[in-house]
């Protein structure tokens, strides 16, 4: 948290932050656009400071880099003391909207990025994710369903039976990565707008794990549902592999 609180101790990198925020996935030339008295080699150094904090998460592409707001890193500020004294207001960290099926062809550059550090083992990880009586303590009350083969059934469904999302499995690399297509069935309005592409893939650090998630041709209204929801699910996830403890359910 002291390199969170050092990075956003500037007003160009708070700048940064907000371009980013407004419009994610720019490249460091567009980015100097938005400090047009800086050297290109001051946003970078800036930019090199925002990834050390893991405020920005950056995407290559060819020659081309592209960067990303990653918010993982102040909702963890804000659940450590912000929640105690007020209900948190979380949402939900990715969604990518893939027209896969519509026949649309997939896009190569994701349209947001999240990554969050956590301490425990890969299998410890995965493990949250594909266990049902895990997930229903961090994904907003749903049970995860599949049997976890290409193609398989990917269902997120309430106690109750009530189905909150429908999907299915794309890619697998158990423990290290999961492709998968997630159809939000809880909203009218996002469920118009299709399904979503997602894919987290999990990688061993220095006795951590880097989980980062990838969004790919996402809607608008299911990008901002997500954007919202997702830090609450990621935050819940590290809670409870970390400590064994859910978050407290947002209202």
């Amino acid at each position: 948290m002291d390199e969170v609180f050092r990075a956003m101790n500037d007003p160009s990198r708070r700048l940064l932050l907000d371009a980013l925020y407004e419009r994610d996935g720019q490249t460091l030339g567009e980015l100097c656009a938005h400090l047009p008295e800086m050297t290109r080699y001051g946003v970078m150094n800036h930019l090199r400071i925002l990834e050390a904090a893991e405020l920005v998460v950056t995407y290559k592409q060819g020659r081309q880099k592209f960067h990303y707001l990653n918010p993982v890193p102040i909702k963890l500020v804000h659940d450590r003391w912000i929640s105690r004294y007020a209900e948190p207001r979380v949402g939900a960290i990715t969604d990518i909207k893939a027209r896969l099926e519509s026949g649309e062809p997939k896009m190569d550059k994701p349209v947001h990025v999240y990554k969050s550090f956590i301490r425990g083992s890969v299998e410890d990880v995965w493990d949250a994710i594909v266990n049902p009586e895990k997930t229903v303590k961090y994904f907003y009350g749903t049970e995860v369903e599949s049997d976890w083969e290409v193609g398989s059934a990917m269902n997120y469904t309430y106690p109750d039976g009530t189905v909150a999302s429908e999907g299915h499995i794309i890619s697998i690399d158990a423990p290290k990565r999961l492709e998968f297509m997630f159809h939000a069935k809880w909203d009218e309005e996002l469920a118009a707008e299709g399904p979503a592409r997602e894919v987290w893939a999990l990688t061993e650090i220095s006795g951590m794990v880097e989980l980062k998630i990838e969004l790919y041709e996402i809607g608008p209204k299911t990008l901002q549902d997500f954007s919202e929801g997702l830090p609450y699910i990621v935050s819940g996830l590290k809670s409870l592999v970390e400590t064994g403890e859910a978050l407290p359910s947002p209202n």
